[in-house]
């Protein structure tokens, strides 16, 4: 696990910032030897719309409101090297499960950054006695992506082939779930 790299809640403050970094880190989406790990074009400049509001809102709406969402940063010094976040799923009934998304800057891969923010965001889940799951959608060909996730104990729970059409591509995507021990077996719902 890397050590010279920090990880804490991010800020309001932080929010421009990040915004800067996720418009840098999605210049790799599918370029050279990096798979392709967002569902959009290689040609696509900037973030897609209503992404940075959508940040912006959840992390500021109270914990299990609709909408909300929590943010991670991993900085080196005063550069954003990394994220993960935890975001409610759009359904209602699907309060007990959280939604992870997460990237690593090109200059932080490889040095165990994907599996301590991993790692912040599942502690911080555990504490939340509200929340029984958390699930992710990954692109199929992200394998390096879907091993890191296996790594840390997600399990595949679905995939849809030809879900999408990048740039005259077909691509899949696969579901993955984490369970955090907590539902009782034949509990029913509320």
């Amino acid at each position: 696990m890397t050590t010279t790299l920090a990880i804490r809640p991010a800020t309001p403050a932080d929010l421009p910032a990040f915004f800067d970094y996720l418009v840098d880190q999605l210049r790799d989406n599918g370029a050279g030897d990096t798979p392709l790990f967002q569902p959009m074009s290689r040609t696509q400049a900037g973030m897609p719309p209503g992404r940075m509001d959508a940040f912006t809102r959840g992390t500021q709406t109270p914990l299990f409101e609709p909408g909300w969402r929590r943010l991670w940063l991993a900085f080196d010094g005063g550069a954003i090297r990394g994220h993960i976040d935890l975001r409610a799923h759009a359904e209602g009934a699907s309060g007990h499960r959280a939604l992870l998304g997460m990237g690593v800057h090109r200059g932080a891969r490889r040095i165990g950054l994907g599996m301590a923010l991993l790692d912040t965001a599942i502690a911080w889940a555990e504490g939340q006695a509200a929340l029984d799951w958390i699930d992710l959608e990954v692109l199929a060909v992200n394998a390096p992506a879907r091993a890191l996730y296996r790594k840390r104990g997600f399990v595949q729970t679905g995939e849809i082939e030809d879900l999408l059409r990048i740039d005259g591509e077909r691509h899949g995507y696969v579901y993955m779930s984490l369970s955090l021990g907590r539902q009782a077996a034949g509990a029913q719902p509320d």
